[in-house]
């Protein structure tokens, strides 16, 4: 009885499929702007690929299937095998952020409204306004967008560190009065109603720093209404802060492990859900950190937090650019005489010494802190650990003596880079299921200077380096991390997904190419592989090229 069950079962299911097809092969033609044939989709759900065509109408995916034999399209491109997924989103940027009423980009820097390194790589959607960071009017800061013209989308959020400057003005070094806050609330309140999509905050950064855990619940409470998140740059990413001085601060700072408490304490409190922006394990007495991290959040979700994760595939970070072993007391500027000075004395060495061999763990270690300018080009590119070697010294000394003997404009003598991180911890936080893909980046244009290889890498490196080569998440979840994971956790309707009805942002990649060439000595360097991007409809990457069309739009998903 059960085979004769089964067997009618498959039947039914055959015969109805049957119909379905022969119903679809009865419809008139269809015409769409844009035809993509023979893609291999992935759609965004972490799901395997399928081979499919996508129709686009009017900046909607209208259709997705067998499309050949029953369509037609102003534009018909064979993509031939290549993959096509959602457009990237990235969860944690600063593109927009510096924009504001007062200060708009104009001349030559106009180019940065289209976003290039961003769009490139293809992003489709940026997360503005981060580590607290923005203007106090949204409302002005999308109009001035709207006005000019964007190539991705954005959200743009609140920033508590500008909130808290504005009413605590320079007498920030405390916690908030009851009134301070009322009027903070205020302001979070108004940017709400004008269309952020939540508060972003920057605990490592003045004036953040001082804010009470009582502060932070009171403004995020005026999130919860709107259904905004709370984005949060940690108050440390290691066992201390980057404002940490041993010799100057008390002891028992906070940590990462502390600031992971703190958000989940913050949703308890408030229900809003929570981000733990740019997650990483910095300094290398915290390596491995990730293990108690993740399962901290692991934990923390089981039992009902709303805690989620952002992160970039990179060992360095931003700050580690420019990186200063030297601590600021004893170099408030580059000169060689007033560090004499505190070298001659002995208790003033003392703490000297001390602070550099903290500075000197929490960037990774003098085997990772590299030479990125120096006036003798031998030096460039050779670790801190290689040169005290050549020089036979301690590696703090070799510290000393880069700031003695090199270029005097300089504080440290040299611009350095760190590389805080290990891979350990990257591949651990990337692969987990709660954490989404972003660059921390801003807009670089490639006649700018320095800038972290991030900018123009992020997406195709995660892809490349994570996915395909270290395995340490498959394909198929590197472009969920990027796509479905950050629309769900921001809220935004219709997008990170292939799926007809839904907006075409859209990315159509290499898969044998993909590849970010942007190096910490090369960085404005464009990904390979990346053949089409569309925003909303609208090519903004065609046959590899860029086209500089700017479709992006504000998008406010509580709204």
């Amino acid at each position: 009885m059960n085979g004769f069950r089964k067997k009618f079962f498959t039947f039914f299911i055959l015969l109805f499929a049957g119909l379905y097809t022969a119903g679809m092969t009865t419809q008139d033609t269809v015409s769409f702007d844009i035809l993509f044939i023979n893609g291999r989709i992935l759609d965004g759900t972490g799901n395997p690929w399928f081979y499919a065509d996508i129709g686009i109408q009017n900046g909607i995916i209208a259709a997705i299937g067998d499309l050949k034999d029953k369509s037609s399209a102003k534009q018909i491109i064979n993509i031939k095998g290549k993959i096509i997924c959602p457009g990237f989103i990235d969860s944690h940027t600063h593109a927009y952020d510096p924009v504001t009423g007062e200060n708009v980009w104009t001349g030559k820097d106009e180019k940065r409204f289209f976003a290039p390194n961003f769009i490139s790589q293809g992003v489709t959607t940026v997360i503005s306004n981060q580590c607290g960071y923005s203007p106090l009017s949204i409302k002005t800061q999308r109009e001035v967008l709207t006005k000019k013209g964007i190539g991705p989308n954005t959200v743009l959020m609140i920033g508590h560190n500008a909130i808290r400057r504005s009413i605590l003005k320079n007498d920030f070094r405390r916690p908030a009065s009851p009134e301070e806050i009322e009027a903070m609330k205020a302001l979070v309140h108004r940017a709400m109603e004008d269309g952020a999509g939540g508060l972003s905050t920057g605990l490592e950064y003045v004036p953040c720093i001082w804010s009470t855990k009582d502060e932070i619940i009171a403004l995020v409470k005026e999130i919860v209404p709107f259904g905004g998140v709370y984005q949060v740059h940690e108050r440390a990413s290691g066992l201390t802060p980057m404002w940490y001085v041993p010799s100057r601060d008390e002891p028992s700072p906070p940590t990462m492990l502390e600031n992971i408490i703190e958000l989940i304490q913050v949703n308890k409190k408030t229900g809003a859900r929570v981000i733990a922006t740019h997650i990483k394990a910095r300094g290398a007495d915290f390596w491995g950190g990730s293990r108690i991290i993740n399962r901290m959040i692991t934990e923390a979700r089981n039992n009902g937090i709303d805690i989620w994760a952002d992160g970039y595939p990179y060992t360095t970070s931003g700050s580690d650019g420019s990186t200063v072993i030297i601590p600021g007391w004893a170099l408030k500027k580059p000169d060689a005489a007033s560090l004499k000075t505190i070298l001659a004395d002995p208790d003033k060495k003392k703490s000297l010494i001390q602070d550099i061999l903290h500075n000197l763990n929490w960037r990774g270690g003098p085997e990772n802190i590299l030479v990125m300018e120096h006036p003798d080009p031998d030096l460039i590119g050779k670790s801190l650990a290689f040169l005290a070697e050549k020089w036979n010294l301690s590696p703090e000394e070799a510290v000393i003596k880069l700031q003695l003997e090199g270029d005097p404009e300089k504080r440290g003598g040299a611009r350095l880079r760190g590389f805080s991180m290990a891979e350990i911890d990257v591949e651990a936080f990337a692969a987990q299921p709660w954490t989404a893909t972003c660059s921390d980046a801003g807009i670089a244009l490639p006649e700018d200077g320095p800038v972290h290889p991030r900018y123009y890498g992020t997406f195709p490196r995660k892809i490349r380096r994570y996915a395909l080569e270290r395995k340490a998440i498959s394909l198929e979840n590197a472009v969920r991390s990027s796509t479905s994971l950050p629309a769900l956790i921001h809220s935004l309707d219709k997008r990170g997904l292939l799926r007809e009805g839904f907006w075409a942002d859209i990315v159509v990649f290499d898969l044998e190419k993909i590849k970010d060439t942007a190096t910490v000595f090369e960085p404005h360097q464009y990904a390979s592989g990346i053949e089409y991007v569309l925003v909303n409809g609208t090519f903004v990457v065609q046959n590899g090229e860029l086209t500089w069309a700017k479709p992006g739009r504000v998008l406010c998903p509580h709204l």
